[in-house]
């Protein structure tokens, strides 16, 4: 039995989502220790396992079993090296989301058993994800993330933008998942194989044309659940949900999930598999993702969207490393980015709650001296996530621009200057929420985070600090055979600084020392456009949806109403009750008509027959 212990990692977080739903749904502090417990002792196991826990390979069941073998559908698991060290990402943040949430939900009056209950099922969703031996079962991992995000994103479902925002991420992730459904089934076809493990060594006498359509199908998912354009637009709006989950959702969740699975794919299926067709949709979409992504953080104004939209960003930075087959550099800056992330969300969630539920920059202003540790551990986020030399993010995001430099200098040059954007627009929001004076009630009342907030904090600032080193690292990043990279001085090293200090010499020169009461960019329809996401959100609401699904629809009710209502049922049915009609004129009872009919009948069957008819 020991060798089944991998199945807890699934097994614990649905059972305490179980329990918290039916049972503990009326004693939201039994439900939340529940959820807590759920999530250490998964932490726990993992540690072990990190730490040379060896209990052989767990049982494979049979889900659905069909005649022909390689189409039964099975549920097993994997513990290597990528599995296991990803489980740690998603299960020490997820812990730490877990204690953050007991002091930021702290007097809410919603149902609290009902959020720590979504809060396991979705690790029991993404563990199934890090850790399904096949495509399939990844599948219900999958869709399972997506329902899970829906309840914890429509937690407050009685305001109508956080509804909203729930059902905007469900019905965006749907169809990224088409294709991703399709690129499994062409997976099976093409490899004869579901399973990640058979999948090796077999691209080699495939035609290139089908592994593009097959990679780029697959893809489809990680655009989806990833976030990357074109189908990025669901991110930014599911802030309307509990900043911890937000931080979930963005640090190792959900939006890891499409760059774990395409990392999967490159090392079960081999580098032949992704041609360069693929290779070069892929590191194109993660640069336009980049960019775009960064362009409009500039000019937002709701904290929790700035670093929204910092996480679209720097997903387009692992998935363009994708795409340049740099898998391990991927995995290095999605290791490195779930701790600060986590934490400068965390952050932002301890400061929004001190200011009374404010989410707006500009009705904070000084808060570092209110908040002075909160503050501190934001600002150690935004050191790793500006990439400042001795923090995580400089050695994650410097193996993403090595790669780049090698592979295609085109998406090198893109890399710094997102790096350029990034700085300007963190350097702009801690000048304006954290310096100079309050501007608001919330920030003059604003105080320091309890204990079961700043605790978390804490752990986080240590790991943005430390994670990218190499003594910690190569142990843990989810990547086998990593070795983390040390300062190196070149091109990458001296474009870095450059786009380091002309992102914070631009916010300084704009912004000041945070003394300015309103974004002096504001105004020209660039920053109107930028604040305005680009006007993407409402093409796809006016033109997609208003606008050409309209006219499909008006086309589908048109062919449903005139052909097949109107001319295929109601029409065959008039035809008929006409055609009886005709035949019951023919029934008037008369016996002299009668006779005059079988006469007539009579006579033109004998001209037929005298005629050879």
């Amino acid at each position: 039995m020991m060798q089944n212990l991998p199945w807890l990692f699934l097994l614990l977080p649905l059972l305490a989502a179980a329990l918290d739903w039916v049972l503990f749904s009326k004693c939201s502090k039994t439900a939340a220790t529940l959820s807590i417990l759920s999530a250490a002792a998964t932490l726990a196991l993992c540690v072990a396992y990190l730490a040379g826990l060896n209990t052989g390979a767990p049982d494979v069941y049979t889900w659905m079993p069909v005649a022909e073998e390689r189409l039964s559908l099975h549920l097993g698991l994997l513990t290597d090296p990528l599995a296991m060290r990803m489980m740690l990402v998603v299960t020490g943040i997820g812990l730490l989301v877990h204690i953050f949430s007991l002091g930021y939900m702290k007097g809410d009056t919603s149902n609290l058993s009902r959020y720590f209950a979504g809060l396991s099922i979705f690790m029991f969703s993404m563990s199934c994800i890090v850790l399904a031996d096949n495509l399939a079962m990844t599948f219900i991992g999958w869709e399972m993330v997506g329902f899970s995000s829906y309840l914890l994103i429509g937690h407050w479902y009685h305001k109508a933008s956080a509804a909203d925002a729930a059902k905007k991420a469900f019905i965006t992730n749907r169809v990224g998942d088409f294709g991703f459904l399709i690129g499994i089934l062409l997976t099976l076809g093409v490899f004869g194989s579901m399973n990640f493990a058979d999948m090796a060594g077999k691209a080699a006498g495939i035609p290139a044309a089908l592994l593009t359509a097959t990679v780029l199908c697959l893809f489809c998912g990680a655009v989806g659940k990833s976030a990357q354009f074109p189908l990025h637009v669901w991110l930014p709006d599911a802030m309307e949900g509990p900043t911890p989950v937000s931080a979930l959702i963005h640090a190792a969740t959900m939006v890891a999930a499409g760059v774990y699975m395409l990392v999967r794919l490159q090392i079960a299926m081999g580098h032949a598999a992704f041609t360069d067709t693929a290779c070069a949709v892929i590191a194109s979409v993660g640069a336009i993702t980049a960019a775009l992504a960064a362009l409009i953080a500039t000019q937002q104004d709701d904290i929790k969207r700035v670093l929204a939209y910092s996480t679209l960003s720097q997903l387009g930075y692992m998935v363009m490393a994708v795409g340049l087959l740099a898998g391990e550099a991927a995995m290095f800056h999605l290791y490195t980015h779930a701790w600060f992330k986590a934490l400068l969300f965390l952050g932002a969630g301890a400061v929004i709650v001190c200011c009374h539920h404010e989410q707006n920059i500009w009705k904070m202003g000084g808060l570092a001296k209110r908040m002075p540790l909160t503050v501190l551990c934001f600002l150690m986020g935004t050191c790793a996530l500006i990439a400042i030399p001795g923090f995580s993010g400089f050695f994650s995001k410097e193996a993403i621009l090595d790669a780049a430099l090698e592979h295609c200098p085109v998406f090198f040059w893109v890399g710094a200057g997102v790096a350029a954007l990034t700085t300007f627009y963190m350097t702009r929001l801690c000048l304006v929420a954290f310096c100079g004076s309050a501007r608001a009630h919330g920030a003059e009342q604003a105080h320091e985070a309890g204990a079961s907030m700043l605790l978390p904090l804490l752990i986080l600032a240590v790991m943005a600090i430390i994670s990218g080193y190499g003594f910690i690292a190569d142990a843990l990043v989810p990547y086998a055979g990593f070795e983390a990279h040390g300062f190196a001085v070149g091109l990458p090293f001296y474009v870095s600084l450059g786009s380091l200090g002309l992102g914070l010499v631009a916010a300084l020169l704009v912004y000041g020392c945070g003394k300015r009461s309103s974004d002096p960019l504001a105004g020209n329809a660039l920053s109107a456009a930028l604040r305005e996401r680009l006007y993407i959100d409402e093409f796809y609401d006016k033109v997609l949806i208003g606008g050409v699904q309209a006219i499909i629809a008006h086309i589908i009710e048109f062919i449903d109403a005139a052909i097949i209502r109107g001319l295929c049922v109601q029409g065959s049915a008039w035809l008929t009750s006409r055609f009886g009609l005709l035949l019951s004129k023919l029934q008037g009872g008369s016996l002299r008509a009668y006779t005059f009919l079988s006469g007539l009948g009579l006579l033109v069957l004998i001209i037929l027959l005298a005629f050879n008819f």
